[in-house]
């Protein structure tokens, strides 16, 4: 047990180290960074030695660079200051024009008849008319022609009666 004990307490001791050395470097940067957008000619901080880095800092480091890189800012109604955030800067919303719906005439209602209305139903006899269509055209045909045998009978006895009534006037 007191080797494990050690063995997580230097582990504990060593991660903190890192964290340090990343945390003094971080502040290092931010501080050039602050210095060279102000242009201010004022003392440097000494510069510490540069940290022993191990592969699992620089995996961290990996991590934290491609969170940041994925992290944008986007600013609608801020300026910022620092000229790497200006980059984020959106343009500003272009409103749509606003019609007075007052001003605008209105179109004319186009008369609508409604569909439904125009359905008629199938009269019942429908398919009986059409199976019997053909004998009712001959039917037709023969009707046709037995009326105007009729009117031609009929035109026949007022012509024999009108010369039987001449016939017999000039004998009178």
């Amino acid at each position: 047990m007191g080797a494990e004990d050690e063995s997580i307490e230097q582990a504990v001791a060593s991660r903190r180290e890192r964290l340090l050395a990343l945390r003094a470097a971080q502040e290092l940067s931010n501080a050039s960074e602050s210095e060279e957008s102000n242009d201010n000619n004022q003392e440097q901080q000494p510069q510490l030695p540069p940290p022993t880095v191990t592969e699992d800092d620089e995996q961290q480091q990996e991590e934290q660079e491609g969170k940041e890189e994925k992290l944008s800012m986007k600013f609608r109604n801020y300026v910022p200051h620092d000229k790497h955030l200006q980059e984020g800067k959106l343009a500003p919303a272009v409103l749509p024009k606003f019609e007075d719906p007052v001003s605008v005439p209105e179109p004319e209602p186009q008369p609508t008849e409604d569909p439904f209305l125009n359905i008629a139903p199938k009269k019942p006899n429908w398919d009986l008319r059409r199976d019997v269509q053909k004998k009712l055209d001959k039917l037709e045909k023969r009707t046709q022609k037995a009326l105007y045998q009729l009117m031609v009978e009929q035109e026949k006895q007022n012509q024999l009666a009108e010369g039987d009534d001449d016939t017999n006037g000039v004998k009178d």
